[in-house]
């Protein structure tokens, strides 16, 4: 108890906003400790910090009271070879400087698999950020991306649709790319099965008419059983029509 009382001390008297656990010197407290008790350390520090010094909004400890953490990364390519970052066009940056980054871009393409961002063809004033799959609400903190034209290319499939949803909540003016019927039966070649147990099978309410006519046979299996079309089987030909053609 004693360990306890010198930490809540500590961030009493001094609150040690901007650093790591790892760089709370108490004395005779260590970082195991802390890490070992956050929730019992968390009610306490919620008692006696004023609530200026509390952010309610977070439940992750270190959010809660100020502390830094290891960020979530978002990684992105820059298709726009003018407009590189010191020469680099293939970054990962933690979240929180991603959200000050300074661009010229103008379209910002998401799409769920790696390989296909690493991929993706040259845009003019474009970047393309890729592998977040249902980590998509990282981006919804970025207030520029409020500015930009959002494409989002995600799997043909139950849960494709739900991040595409989820994304759209965010920032209203997402499109959907690759995500439409004629991709769908042009590649019934390539078709797999998606899991029975693991289909998303809620309402969705931020998808466009054909997005909800394309999710609801989905659902339904009027197309197939539990079918769907990956996103890294469509032909890369076909890719390229569709993000040069975009809106066309």
């Amino acid at each position: 108890m004693g360990k306890t009382i010198d930490y809540l001390r500590i961030f009493y008297s001094k609150p040690a906003v901007g650093q790591y656990i790892r760089q709370l010197d108490i004395h005779g407290i260590d970082t195991k400790f802390i890490e070992q008790h956050k929730p019992v350390l968390a009610e306490l520090l919620d008692m006696v910090l004023p609530e200026t010094a509390v952010n309610a909004m977070h439940k992750r400890f270190e959010q809660r009271f100020g502390l830094k953490y290891d960020e979530p990364t978002v990684r992105f390519r820059i298709l726009d070879t003018s407009l590189t970052i010191a020469g680099f066009s293939d970054l990962s940056l933690p979240l929180s400087q991603f959200k000050t980054l300074q661009t010229d871009v103008d379209t910002v393409f998401i799409t769920e698999n790696k390989i296909n961002g690493l991929s993706f063809p040259e845009v003019n004033r474009a970047l393309v950020i890729f592998g977040l799959g249902y980590g998509v609400q990282m981006p919804a903190e970025v207030d520029w991306l409020l500015t930009r034209s959002i494409y989002y290319w995600g799997d043909i499939d139950t849960h494709g649709f739900a991040i595409l949803s989820q994304l759209r909540s965010h920032f209203p003016q997402t499109r959907s790319l690759l995500m439409d019927q004629n991709t769908m039966l042009e590649h019934r070649l390539f078709w797999v099965v998606e899991p029975g147990e693991k289909r998303f099978a809620d309402e969705l309410k931020n998808l466009t008419g054909p997005e909800q006519e394309l999710f609801t046979a989905l659902c339904s299996n009027s197309l197939g059983t539990n079918v769907r079309l990956e996103q890294e089987r469509i032909q890369y030909e076909y890719v390229m029509g569709a993000v040069f053609n975009r809106g066309h």
